[in-house]
């Protein structure tokens, strides 16, 4: 089973960031738990992060040429506006389930709604770099 990880913007400043909202794990940490949790599954996983829309959308789109069996998306704060993000992910029919590190119902009123969710099997909020773990477990349930 291959599945690709895709961060978005900012992701690659977590340690730094906010650590009492996103923690202090690097994103080179949490994706080094990823891969050991997924060669446990017999899973292989890549990673990607951008900070742009547009290479965060062609490689969606290249998942798809990939025949990648899933995807695990962080779309960051293109979770809240990025229909583009959205329509990549309709257009490509990849299973995908968003990831959020910290619990964004919780937060401002502009980051409980997510226009990426309906596009998605499913969402996994709050649970920090764990989310990553259930997103990459239910993934494996959904497509085995």
């Amino acid at each position: 089973m291959n599945i690709v990880i895709i961060n978005g913007p900012n992701l690659n400043f977590l340690g730094i960031r906010e650590p009492d909202v996103y923690g202090t794990q690097t994103l080179e940490e949490i994706e080094t738990k990823i891969e050991e949790y997924a060669e446990i599954q017999k899973i292989n996983c890549s990673f990607f992060q951008s900070n742009s829309e547009g290479e965060l959308i062609d490689r969606i789109q290249q998942a798809h040429l990939d025949k990648v069996d899933g995807i695990v998306l962080n779309p960051a704060a293109y979770t809240h506006y990025s229909y583009a993000i959205h329509d990549a992910l309709k257009a490509v029919d990849v299973p995908t389930v968003e990831v959020h590190l910290s619990a964004i119902h919780t937060r401002e009123s502009f980051r409980k709604e997510s226009v990426i969710a309906p596009a998605c099997i499913g969402q996994i909020s709050g649970f920090g770099p764990t989310g990553y773990l259930l997103a990459i477990h239910a993934l494996k349930e959904v497509i085995k």
